[in-house]
């Protein structure tokens, strides 16, 4: 890989013509393994909390690449066409896969960015060593009966769902039970008290310091799917 973190630019084939989204690589001393990792529905990829994850992961010996979905790039704040984000996903991967070397190569996003790797996943547009969800949005907050699970026992790879216990997306929580347990192989890794983006009430602490705390469970799950 790359002996330092960088800008890139990566190119996006979607149905009305080729494009480009910015992208950060950031690079892990002596890595073990790498990590594709897209942002949620309102922010970018420049997000605290993804810039903090991305920090924790490199202190756990894993390079990431944060990049944009081709909204955001283009300055909206609302996501367009999933079918976007799936190609988004396919071209980050496949930047990812081809810069990474031998290092096995994983999938994960923050709410929105991780749905939108379970569907590329699910159809075989990516073929991760695993996808970590990061608060995944089973429902809109309020509505249990809009649920978005019916692609997830297609995936094949090991799926790890991180979610804090207040998350208002996932209420009730029989609910996520039952779609991880419809997975072939999926794992739950509460966060006591945390809520959609994994903040504590009563607790303020800033975004990445939250991110970057939940690096080293998900680095553990990632080496023994490694």
């Amino acid at each position: 890989m790359t002996a330092a973190p960088a800008e890139v630019r990566i190119p996006v084939a979607l149905p009305a013509g080729a494009t480009e989204v910015s992208a950060t690589l950031t690079v892990a001393p002596d890595a073990w393994s790498s990590v594709a990792l897209a942002h949620g529905a309102g922010a970018g990829y420049r997000h605290p909390f993804l810039s903090g994850f991305a920090e924790g992961l490199r202190r756990q010996g894993v390079s990431t690449l944060r990049f944009n979905f081709p909204y955001a790039e283009a300055g909206r704040r609302m996501p367009g066409p999933a079918a976007h984000a799936v190609a988004a996903w396919r071209a980050a991967f496949m930047w990812l896969r081809e810069h990474a070397g031998n290092l096995p190569v994983f999938a994960a996003g923050k709410s929105y960015g991780g749905r939108m790797a379970s569907m590329a996943a699910a159809e075989g547009v990516i073929s991760p060593a695993g996808l970590v969800y990061l608060g995944y949005p089973l429902h809109p907050p309020g509505s249990p009966d809009k649920v978005r699970t019916a692609h997830l026992p297609d995936i094949t790879q090991p799926q790890l769902f991180v979610e804090g216990t207040e998350d208002p997306f996932i209420d009730p929580h029989q609910q996520l039970a039952d779609a991880v347990a419809s997975c072939r192989a999926a794992d739950i890794a509460w966060i006591e008290g945390g809520g959609h983006s994994f903040e504590v009430k009563g607790r303020k602490r800033p975004a990445d310091e939250v991110a970057a705390d939940l690096a080293p469970l998900v680095a553990d799950w990632m080496r023994s799917h490694a």
